[in-house]
């Protein structure tokens, strides 16, 4: 249909549905409308969804514009992002999405594959116009410029240099999930733990590195050599070759499930059985961990949680602004899902330090 065609038979143009409309419809007040629009608590579901079935039929649509102009805010926050399809980052984004849209609030991504530093990402954000910012996975550049916001962010692990109103961080505990993997393998009576450590320029990878360090200083036993992969698969099995040419070997703490893969594969075509002549540990409990042969043990990662907690701390802040600062959201409990891939060392018994 045309432009022309939409006209009434008054000939003027067809009044664009406003929320006054909406609440006539629904036959609720124009408050209850904006409190649906804006995804408020104390509103019923019967309430909402009467509300959300007079918009769809009236084909109301926001005007986002009208609506920063009036509250000061753009109801917009903006997401750095790798733009990577590694399993960690991209699984965190969409919880990120996710959260972000029972929040009443847009999502804007830019991702610094393309050569952008986090700083560069940060600014195009800003000149778009966005209440906060979310850093879903920072890496270390090298010389990077210290960053100077002034407004929230939210960042899913540390990122030196950066100076926000408030910065929030919950990048969750990887040195003390590196800690709890290499335990778990020394407990089983492993005289020492081999690691296959992620690219150094990502912060979690060296969490992971200091997790396992501390838990060999902890326990008093050497320290081997550090084999360093790039995430993928075959980093793993080329770390898993050298590995598997080394009777010493008998546990590993992989930095992530993809990287164990590959170790697994290395180990098994050199003869090297798992868990009977080594034990792997991985990270990340992706969805084919547990279908692998031997399943995998690792150490999960609760996106959904830890994501959906920081985003509600940073509405907090963008809400809020002058209220009392909620406390940084405390990472989710530690744990292992414990599979076939670790056992005891040939001739010791799990007990044995």
């Amino acid at each position: 249909m045309t432009v022309a065609k939409r006209a009434s038979e008054g000939g003027h143009a067809r009044r664009r549905p406003g929320s006054t409309d909406v609440a006539r419809l629904a036959g609720v007040s124009q408050k209850t409308v904006s409190r649906v629009l804006n995804g408020e608590p104390y509103v019923k579901e019967e309430v909402r969804l009467r509300v959300q079935a007079a918009m769809r039929e009236l084909g109301y649509r926001r005007n986002d514009a009208a609506r920063a102009l009036n509250s000061g805010r753009t109801h917009r926050i903006g997401v750095v992002c790798l733009g990577t399809a590694l399993f960690g980052p991209a699984t965190q984004l969409v919880a990120i999405e996710r959260a972000l849209r029972t929040t009443g609030y847009s999502v804007s991504i830019v991702n610094t594959l393309e050569g952008d530093t986090v700083a560069d990402a940060i600014e195009h954000l800003l000149v778009q116009g966005v209440d906060g910012i979310i850093l879903s996975e920072p890496i270390d550049e090298g010389d990077a410029q210290p960053i100077d916001v002034d407004i929230p962010v939210l960042s899913f692990g540390r990122l030196p240099g950066l100076s926000a109103k408030p910065s929030l961080d919950t990048g969750g505990d990887n040195v003390g999930a590196g800690r709890a993997a290499t335990e778990h393998l020394l407990g089983l009576g492993h005289r020492t733990v081999w690691h296959v450590a992620g690219p150094q320029r990502w912060w979690a990878a060296r969490d992971r590195l200091a997790g396992w360090r501390q838990a060999l200083a902890d326990a008093g036993v050497p320290e081997p050599p550090v084999l360093e992969g790039d995430w993928l698969p075959a980093s793993g099995y080329a770390a898993g070759r050298e590995l598997a040419a080394d009777d010493d070997v008998t546990a590993i703490f992989v930095a992530n499930d993809d990287m164990a893969i590959g170790v697994l594969r290395a180990l098994t075509e050199a003869g090297r059985s798992v868990p009977d002549d080594v034990s792997i540990v991985g990270f990340d409990d992706i969805p084919t961990a547990a279908f692998l042969t031997p399943s995998l043990t690792t150490v999960p990662q609760d996106f959904d949680v830890h994501v959906a907690r920081g985003i509600a701390n940073l509405v907090k802040e963008i809400e809020s602004p002058t209220g009392d600062r909620s406390p940084t959201p405390e990472p989710p409990p530690l744990r292992l899902v414990i599979r076939r891939s670790t056992a005891a060392p040939r001739g010791r018994s799990r007990t044995h330090r």
